[in-house]
C-alpha cells in the first residue's frame, strides 16, 4: 500500500523532509538545470522539485492512484493528474526528462510502472530514478517514506534498468546523514565522509539514464492521448489516497 499524498506532503514540511527535498534538489541541478527547452514528466511525488525547471516547456506531475494526488502548483494552472501504474494516459515519446521519486518502492508491478516511464520518454530523452537505498537508515526508518516498500541496492537498479532496456549515464547517492532530528545539522560532513568511506550508506540511490542505442520499444496497448487532453481529465483538487560518463553530483568517476 502506498503512503498517502498527504502523508507525503507533511513529510516534506519536516525537518528530515526539508533536508531531503534540498539534497536531492542539487543532485537534479547537477543533472539537469532548468530542463531548458523540455518538457518535464515527473512520476510518483515529484512536486518539491518540479518547479525548479523553471526553463521547461511543460511540466506534469503524474501520480499514481494509491498515493492520491494533490493539485500543483498552488497558483495557476493545476499540472497534476492520477494515473495508473501501468497505463500513463500519454503519446509515446511525449517528454524529454522523466522523474520518478517515491514511484517504484511501493509500486505493485515496478518494471510494468518503468516501462511505462519508457514509452512515454522521447527517443533522445533522459530518466532519473531516485529510490530507497537498501544499506541505508532511511530505509529502516517508518517516520519517513524511504522507510516503506521495497528499497534497492545499486545491482537490482541496474537489472530494472537493463529489464526496460535502458542505460545508465550518472550515478549519485544522498542522505547519508541518520534520520534523526539531532543529526541533521551534520548532513554535509556526512555527504562528504559517506561518499568517501561507506557509499552504499546513503539513504537514497539516485541514477540517471538514457535509452539503449537502437533498443526496441515496449507500446502499451492502451490508447494514448495528448498531454493537455489528459490533464483536462484528469484535473483535480487535493484526493487522498484510496486506502558511467560522469555522476549527477557533478564528481568523478561513479563509486
Amino acid at each position: 500500500m502506498r503512503r498517502s499524498v498527504d502523508d507525503l506532503k507533511a513529510f516534506y514540511g519536516e525537518p528530515a523532509g526539508v533536508l531531503a527535498r534540498r539534497l536531492v534538489a542539487r543532485r537534479l541541478e547537477d543533472a539537469w538545470g532548468e530542463a531548458a527547452n523540455c518538457d518535464v514528466l515527473g512520476i510518483g511525488y515529484c512536486t518539491p522539485w518540479l518547479g525548479a525547471f523553471v526553463g521547461a516547456r511543460r511540466v506534469v506531475a503524474a501520480m499514481p492512484g494509491g498515493q492520491g494526488a494533490e493539485r500543483w502548483p498552488s497558483v495557476g494552472r493545476n499540472r497534476t493528474l492520477l494515473v495508473e501504474d501501468q497505463g500513463l494516459p500519454f503519446a509515446s515519446g511525449t517528454f524529454d526528462r522523466v522523474l520518478m521519486m517515491h514511484a517504484l518502492e511501493e509500486a505493485d508491478h515496478a518494471q510494468a510502472l518503468m516501462a511505462e516511464a519508457v514509452r512515454v520518454m522521447a527517443p533522445a530523452g533522459r530518466i532519473i530514478l531516485a529510490v530507497a537505498s537498501r544499506g541505508g537508515l532511511w530505509a529502516r526508518s517508518e517516520s519517513t517514506p524511504f522507510g516503506h516498500g521495497r528499497p534497492f541496492s545499486r545491482g537490482q537498479v541496474e537489472h530494472l534498468l537493463r529489464e526496460v532496456q535502458l542505460e545508465p549515464l550518472a550515478w549519485s547517492q544522498t542522505l547519508y546523514v541518520p534520520p534523526w532530528k539531532l543529526l541533521l545539522g551534520m548532513a554535509e560532513g556526512f555527504e562528504q565522509a559517506g561518499r568517501m568511506l561507506l557509499p552504499a550508506a546513503c539513504g537514497l540511490i539516485l541514477v540517471e539514464a538514457s535509452r539503449r542505442t537502437y533498443a526496441p520499444r515496449k507500446v502499451s496497448g492502451g490508447a494514448a492521448v495528448p498531454v493537455e487532453a489528459a490533464l483536462a481529465k484528469g484535473v483535480l483538487a487535493s484526493r487522498p489516497a484510496a486506502r558511467g560518463a560522469r555522476r549527477l553530483d557533478g564528481g568523478g568517476e561513479p563509486a
